[in-house]
């Protein structure tokens, strides 16, 4: 089995290939530059290739690989990687049915609720959006 992965983490992207003992280069790398290629992250792709007896060479294997690769990727379904940032917010009682409301308008959900002197919540919403959601809730502790 030859693979190749691209995973964002939160200290950077961790890329990684394997060739599954075919000549070094043949396999993963042409699996990995083509979801590379295509700016995809978060995926692996394994192909498996049973020999049938037919050598097909370094730029036959870099072919077959890259092109099961395409193939598969084509036909899969692909959502698109939307950045999530977390961020902690106190609020008082009185404003949290008013922010829950306005933080779906956001796409955000709250991963978790503590309630104390005042409410502390912990939210998650894309990344792109955040600079406008701390404008619409000025005076809150955001962190």
């Amino acid at each position: 089995m030859a693979f190749a992965y691209r995973i964002k983490t939160t200290k950077g992207t961790i890329c990684r290939f394997h060739d599954a003992g075919e000549p070094s280069g043949t396999a993963g790398k042409p699996i990995f530059k083509y979801i590379e290629g295509h700016d995809l992250i978060n995926v692996l792709c394994v192909v498996v290739r049973y020999l049938g007896g037919i050598k097909l060479g370094a730029g036959g294997l870099t072919r077959a690989y890259g092109n099961t690769a395409k193939q598969a990727i084509k036909e899969a379904d692909i959502d698109e990687f939307i950045e999530l940032a977390r961020l902690s917010v106190v609020l008082d009682y009185k404003h949290l049915q008013s922010f829950e409301y306005n933080l779906k308008k956001f796409t955000g959900t709250i991963i978790s609720k503590d309630f104390a002197g005042q409410v502390t919540l912990i939210v998650q919403l894309p990344e792109s959006l955040v600079d406008e959601f701390l404008q619409v809730f000025p005076g809150r502790r955001v962190t």
